[in-house]
């Protein structure tokens, strides 16, 4: 017999019982309960408000019993974490529950309140988690006592790095670990090159294991690049076709979009004198030969124009893996900071990583890119350089809302200068 959430899921429950459902009413299990809200306040419109104010006042005792079940709905648990719904006496629960994900807790530290951070602090997990503590480093909220107890534990790990060997791809070394220099005396790494010792068969089998759900949910996706085909190539691979048909070819892509690049040219008959750019599309063609699997393995093994490519894949745990490619360069990583035409997940995933913090480019790009989550960007901007600060609060690109905060730091820069 199927469970009630399974019948909501299918929309095979009658209208007074899913009313029933949102006010947490229904005769079914504690953990159950809690799953059906939280299914009702994401995804349904018409009782999706009054599951959320239900849940606002859920019974707080099942509410932390539900934070600490490692076995509680990942549905369940990432709605408790989330930012905008987050109970204050749940949170040392949830930072403790390993099936809580640390990228999680991460989003969640970048605009945590003075009060949760405090919380933050005194958990282990966090504690034991550079790429954590980092974000939690660029909070705008941060108070003075906050920040040196941060600082102090990432002294700590650094030091610990001296005795331990690095065992870690994101970790650049002791050297670069504990480098204090000025921002703008960051050089960007030699790019490794692609004729290097080929990459563990290790490497990808720990990221095929690690993520084999969302793999095993995305099995048949093809490639299907961010923004569209014609993005991808670019028009320089068209350069014989008049306006209108580059507008057929965009109308065209939800069906080509998967096919191989010749395909596309296939779209438009009128015009048999396209003159392909060799290299990116032997590129495209050898990506959509792939399942996801083989675009995964490229992604970590493959060179820098295959990685150019993989990051634009709309398939998240695809584009994810290109920056875990022990290949990749601070370059590569630079230019993807600041594309449009990326997932979201990638631009949230960019600031985990310890080494991509520590460029500053990176970090400039990431703010001034706007399609860089609001919260990220305004946690980022306290990094940035007073001219850097004053140039984006001029960028019509990005929102208002960083426009805004740019212009007061760097008038308070400004100030601060003007003082001393």
């Amino acid at each position: 017999m199927p469970r009630t959430i399974d019948l909501i899921r299918a929309s095979k429950l009658p209208s007074n019982m899913m009313q029933f459902a949102a006010k947490g009413a229904l005769s079914v299990p504690a953990d159950e309960n809690l799953e059906i809200l939280v299914y009702l306040a994401k995804h349904n419109k018409i009782f999706g408000d009054l599951a959320r104010i239900t849940l606002a006042g859920w019974d707080e005792k099942a509410s932390l019993a539900a934070a600490s079940d490692p076995k509680t709905s990942p549905e369940v648990l990432d709605y408790q974490i989330a930012p905008e719904n987050i109970r204050p006496k749940l949170l040392p629960a949830l930072l403790e529950n390993p099936s809580v994900p640390e990228e999680k807790l991460a989003k969640f530290a970048i605009s945590a309140s003075q009060e949760s951070i405090d919380r933050m602090l005194q958990s282990g997990r966090v504690q034991a988690s550079a790429a954590i503590l980092e974000v939690l480093r660029s909070n705008p909220y941060l108070k003075a006592e906050q920040s040196s107890r941060v600082a102090a534990l990432l002294t700590a790990k650094s030091t610990l790095a001296v005795v331990a060997p690095n065992r870690s791809g994101d970790s650049q070394g002791v050297q670069s670990e504990t480098s204090t220099a000025a921002p703008d005396s960051l050089q960007p790494e030699s790019e490794p090159s692609d004729e290097a010792d080929a990459v563990p068969e290790e490497t990808v089998s720990a990221y095929l294991a690690e993520h084999a759900t969302e793999i095993a949910a995305e099995a048949d996706k093809p490639f299907q690049p961010v923004g569209g085909i014609v993005d991808l190539l670019g028009t320089d691979y068209f350069p014989v076709l008049e306006s209108k048909d580059m507008a057929e070819i965009h109308e065209a892509e939800p069906k080509v979009i998967s096919a191989s690049s010749a395909s596309v040219a296939a779209a438009t008959p009128k015009r048999a004198a396209v003159v392909p750019a060799a290299q990116r599309d032997n590129s495209v063609q050898k990506i959509n030969r792939l399942d996801i699997k083989g675009r995964i393995q490229l992604a970590l093994k493959g060179n820098k124009e295959e990685r150019s490519l993989l990051i634009r894949d709309g398939t998240k745990v695809v584009a994810l893996a290109v920056l875990e490619a022990p290949k990749l360069s601070d370059g590569e990583v630079e230019k993807f900071a600041l594309q449009k035409n990326v997932l979201e997940a990638v631009l949230r995933q960019i600031p985990l990583k310890r080494r991509f913090m520590k460029n500053y480019i990176v970090v400039r790009n990431l703010v001034s890119n706007p399609r860089t989550p609001l919260d990220l960007g305004l946690g980022l901007m306290k990094h940035l350089q007073t001219q850097d600060l004053k140039n984006i609060s001029a960028n019509k690109e990005v929102s208002e809302t960083v426009r805004k905060l740019a212009l007061k730091m760097y008038k308070q820069k400004m100030d601060s200068a003007n003082k001393k």
